[in-house]
């Protein structure tokens, strides 16, 4: 392969295939041939052409907009409006015909039309300006597709491209703070380790530790762990990616496409449906009333002789056939409930304005009616000021040191910065207390929330960070504590932990050796508190290798090569001393159980969509009334890929009871 491509022009020519190349279960090199690239030059200025004519602007089509006419007819689109409608027509009418008889026309005759007039215009205009609202948040949704970028181009680095001039092939470089231009194969990394946070499209708040290892090829998203995804975030290091998928081809495109294509193809809400039923009711049964009102008069406007038995001599008055009419249809306007659509559409516009409050845009009214349940994720902070047990010492250290989170209070509130999960650690730490013979006036001065945690980080000194990667689970951090020894302290997934650990502290603060009994016990234990909804994180510790005795964090020191490669993390973190773990619970508000309950009573059925694991998932669900404690939900309960995998997917979702779908994607 020539550099740059050079001799890969029918590479450039002719369109790569990029639906049918999984570049995440591909090695760096095989990426580079598919795509005709050399990661050191880049593409060639005549292959950027080429390929821009062939996959356009590595930009989100802009669906056309709704004309305000179509936004004025669809607020009519409803039973009981165009009853209404015809109503006021027909009052009108009436009011016209009578005052034109009687010689005189009041406005007082047409109080009645005007007024259901009125009160559709009202409610036309609120439906429109809620639509028109949503629009335009919707269309800020797209700050998050990146705007410039780094690239290499005829193996010269380009420095603030437009984004939208990428196409398949490029080589970005990416560092802290950049927002991801398209997706992309992690090709190299530059720092030791890569971080970006993927909430954007897969609503998972912590970051995915990143890595130029390919990955099967049937991972999911979150799986895909050499890979980054336009519309995300780098949170941690700077990488080199080679751009992969573009425009409408990327995850967001996708989720883009699906977005449009559900616009096309919506279905009327239960509302919608009751409503239209309720009104198709009204119509008949209003008809039949007055139908038979009018019927019962027909002798006062008809009338006839009988000659022979038979009808004769017919006697017709249309003025009083007229009349007659008039007060059927009279009836029939006063049986209309003219308010109804108002007051529904002002529930609706109270309901989305609070759901506005909460962050959640509802784009139309009567979608308002499918939300059946909201569960709010909350951070309780309560400092217990207890003393800590020596026993537990080592455990309140590590949480609290081997942490980068922070708790900040503010306008009454406590707010969390950082990992949601090292920041409930560092509230674990403040409800476990102080240490004995600690100074606790120092520690809690300038109204420092996280006193505890203050007091240990001064003790112990942080001089080294051992990031954590998906690979070992773990992260580590060297202190230089002030009783003159240096440690190193671990926090990570409990199995792995475990694994690297050769020694167990008691409760009493000694170690002992660490059998297969002890470990059977702790992975039984870590077995049951995951399926109580528990995330479980481990802890230990070890002496610093001999080659750090003397390491102090500077840059000089001949140890400090070592920390520069992430490969080396799993040998330092080695022959360790397990001290225990502890399990995370995101427990849900006290008033979610009736919340559902409530639901059901309502008729709304029940569908829960997360990313956790499937087990914790189910726990939940039975925790909040979703399932019974004991019920069968092997038919209910599936992972997005399960359900990808069901062959009649609607008489699926056509099951009685709560619906589970866990490990979920966009």
């Amino acid at each position: 392969m020539g550099k740059g491509g050079e001799d890969k022009q029918s590479n450039g020519s002719e369109p790569l295939k990029l639906d049918t190349f999984p570049a995440w279960g591909k090695d760096v090199r095989e990426c580079e041939e598919h795509f005709g690239v050399s990661v050191e030059r880049g593409l060639s200025s005549s292959e950027v052409l080429t390929r821009h004519q062939i996959y356009g602007l590595n930009e989100l089509e802009k669906p056309e907009g709704t004309s305000l006419l179509k936004l004025i007819l669809e607020q009519f689109n409803d039973t009981l409006v165009r009853i209404l409608l015809a109503a006021a027509v027909v009052s009108f009418v009436l009011a016209f015909v009578d005052g034109d008889e009687g010689g005189e026309m009041g406005i007082t005759a047409f109080v009645e039309p005007l007024v259901i007039f009125l009160i559709l215009i009202v409610n036309a205009i609120v439906g429109i300006w809620q639509e028109t609202n949503a629009e335009k948040a919707l269309e800020a949704l797209k700050e998050i597709q990146s705007q410039q970028a780094t690239v290499t181009r005829d193996g010269v680095k380009v420095s603030c491209l437009p984004a939208k001039e990428l196409v398949p092939g490029d080589v970005v470089e990416l560092r802290v703070g950049d927002k991801v231009p398209a997706d992309m194969r992690v090709v190299g990394l530059v720092s030791s380790t890569l971080r970006v946070e993927q909430g954007s499209l897969t609503g998972e708040s912590e970051a995915v530790s990143k890595t130029t290892k390919a990955v099967e090829e049937n991972a999911d998203i979150q799986g895909k762990k050499c890979m980054v995804f336009a519309g995300t975030t780098v949170v941690n290091g700077n990488c080199v990616c080679l751009v992969t998928h573009t425009g409408m081809s990327t995850e967001i495109g996708r989720v883009h496409s699906q977005i449009q294509e559900a616009a096309q193809h919506e279905e009327d809400t239960p509302l919608k449906k009751k409503l239209n039923e309720f009104g198709e009711a009204l119509t008949m049964i209003i008809g039949l009333i007055c139908a038979l009102v009018w019927l019962i008069n027909v002798k006062y406007f008809l009338s006839w002789e009988y000659v022979d038995g038979w009808p004769r001599n017919f006697k017709f008055s249309f003025e009083k056939c007229t009349y007659y009419f008039e007060i059927a249809v009279a009836l029939a306007v006063a049986a209309i409930p003219e308010g109804l659509p108002a007051v529904i559409t002002t529930c609706l516009a109270l309901g989305t304005r609070k759901m506005a409050q909460k962050n959640a845009l509802v784009r139309k009214l009567p979608k308002l009616g499918l939300f059946g349940l909201l569960m709010l994720r909350g951070l309780l902070l309560i400092h217990e000021m207890g003393r800590l047990k020596i026993g537990l010492w080592m455990i309140a250290k590590i949480a609290a040191i081997c942490n980068d989170a922070d708790v900040e209070k503010s306008e009454n509130q406590f707010v969390a910065r950082g990992m949601p999960t090292e920041a409930a650690l560092k509230v674990l730490v403040e409800k476990m207390g102080f240490p004995e013979g600690a100074d606790k006036a120092s520690s809690l001065a300038d109204g420092n929330v996280l006193g505890c945690c203050r007091l240990w980080s001064e003790l112990e000194q942080r001089i080294a960070t051992l990031e954590f990667d998906r690979d070992r689970k773990s992260m580590g951090v060297m202190v230089d504590s002030s009783s003159g020894t240096k440690l190193l302290l671990v926090k990570g997934a409990v199995e792995n932990v475990l694994e690297r650990s050769t020694h167990i502290q008691l409760l009493d603060g000694s170690t002992q050796e660490l059998d297969q009994y002890s470990r059977d016990l702790i992975l039984q234990s870590l077995h049951d508190m995951s399926m109580s909804a528990l995330r479980c994180l481990g802890f230990a510790y070890s002496d610093v290798p001999s080659d750090f005795a003397t390491y102090d964090g500077s840059e000089d020191h001949p140890a400090h090569q070592q920390l520069l490669n992430p490969s080396n993390y799993s040998s330092i973190e080695s022959n360790l001393t397990f001290v225990g773990f502890v399990g995370l619970r995101d427990p849900p508000r006290k008033e979610v159980r009736q919340a559902i309950a409530d639901c059901r009573t309502a008729g709304i059925r029940v569908m829960v969509i997360t990313g956790d694991n499937k087990s914790t998932a189910e726990a939940i669900c039975r925790e909040i009334g979703v399932f019974e404690a004991d019920e069968d939900i092997s038919s209910r309960s599936l992972t997005g890929k399960e359900f990808m995998d069901v062959k009649d997917q609607k008489n699926h979702l056509r099951q009685s009871g709560g619906i589970l779908f866990s490990r979920a994607e966009p």
